[in-house]
């Protein structure tokens, strides 16, 4: 199966993740590492491109970072060697943000990795016109999963909840593989599953997708936020080397391309189109994001947002104060560096 997909697949770490938990996918770190030193776990996912780049084209290099990139097969196990102190940084979705904040977590969200507008989405038969006849139905999703809450963001929208329907359990490729063989007639999934199955079942369509819930799946970069308050310049270059590594995707697309699709493990032309479904915010966008209460994308509206529906589902048990986590002075001082 490949692998660039797994990346969202739990949100179970808010059932309670307690340090001594074997991990699988990284060895122990220093959270308190030099200002020129710091390790972060990603998950195998199109929002890590331009990092990819900046590592692979030594930007961090000339920016005095030395970044050990570990790599997790899910979201689990790489946010459980956060909370054990094992990492400095990881990359949430704004979900598993808020379940971390709930849960005492101290961390700082210094950049937006991406936005999803169109790569996840709901597959259905044309006999379910509506959202609203979901009622009853059987829908195949991967139970706590992203996918999951997304659905019930969705069904939220039309007055529908988790005891409008019946689960079938499965990952992100089982169900698409589920839909488009004509064994379920309503699936949860995300590129490139979405569109493959949408192509070959041609009893259905793409019902819904994330393009029409923006804010309802973005992908952070948070570090520690001891880390941040005793290594300003290590998250500094950071935060600057994956926006020089977007900069170069876009006028170096090629070459971009190539270099992180042989990390991810997939064709150029695969990441391209799969890129297609993600907006990948620059500098400015950032700065909109962290730090401007006053734009409608402002990341607090959506974290408070998410974080009362979270609470309405049973997955946290009490809405944490969301502002101090967002720290914006990183991108704002590249933005006054950039203006003078």
């Amino acid at each position: 199966m490949n692998r660039l997909w797994t990346r969202r697949q739990t949100l179970q770490l808010v059932a309670g993740i307690t340090g001594g938990l074997v991990l699988h996918a990284c060895t122990p770190g220093d959270r308190r590492s030099s200002a020129n030193t710091a390790s972060i776990g990603l998950f195998t996912w199109v929002g890590s491109t331009p990092l990819y780049i900046a590592q692979e084209k030594g930007f961090f290099q000339d920016l005095n970072l030395n970044l050990d990139i570990k790599v997790f097969g899910t979201n689990t196990d790489g946010n459980t060697a956060f909370i054990s102190g094992q990492l400095n940084a990881v990359s949430p979705v704004v979900s598993e943000a808020v379940s971390l904040a709930a849960r005492g977590k101290r961390f700082r969200i210094v950049l937006v990795q991406d936005n999803s507008v169109g790569g996840d989405g709901i597959l259905a038969r044309n006999k379910i016109k509506t959202i609203s006849d979901f009622k009853g139905q059987r829908i195949a999703v991967e139970e706590a999963s992203v996918s999951h809450f997304f659905l019930l963001q969705v069904l939220d929208t039309v007055g529908l909840g988790s005891g409008d329907f019946t689960l079938v359990n499965a990952g992100p490729d089982a169900a698409a593989a589920a839909y488009q063989s004509g064994n379920i007639d309503i699936a949860v999934t995300y590129a490139p599953f979405l569109k493959q199955a949408n192509e070959v079942q041609k009893d259905g369509r793409i019902i819904y997708d994330s393009s029409k819930m923006p804010t309802a799946i973005t992908d952070l970069y948070v570090f520690d936020a001891d880390f941040v308050e005793e290594n300003p310049q290590a998250v500094r270059a950071f935060v600057s080397g994956v926006l020089r590594g977007l900069e170069f995707l876009k006028t170096n697309p090629d070459e971009g391309l190539a270099i992180a699709s042989q990390r991810l493990g997939v064709t150029p032309e695969s990441l391209k189109s799969d890129l297609q479904g993600v907006k990948l915010p620059d500098l400015a966008a950032n700065v909109e994001m962290l730090a401007d209460p006053n734009s409608p994308v402002y990341l607090l509206k959506s974290m408070q947002s998410l974080a009362k529906f979270l609470q309405s589902q049973g997955q946290i048990d009490k809405i944490p104060d969301l502002e101090p986590f967002i720290e914006p002075q990183f991108v704002k001082a590249l933005q006054s560096e950039a203006a003078g």
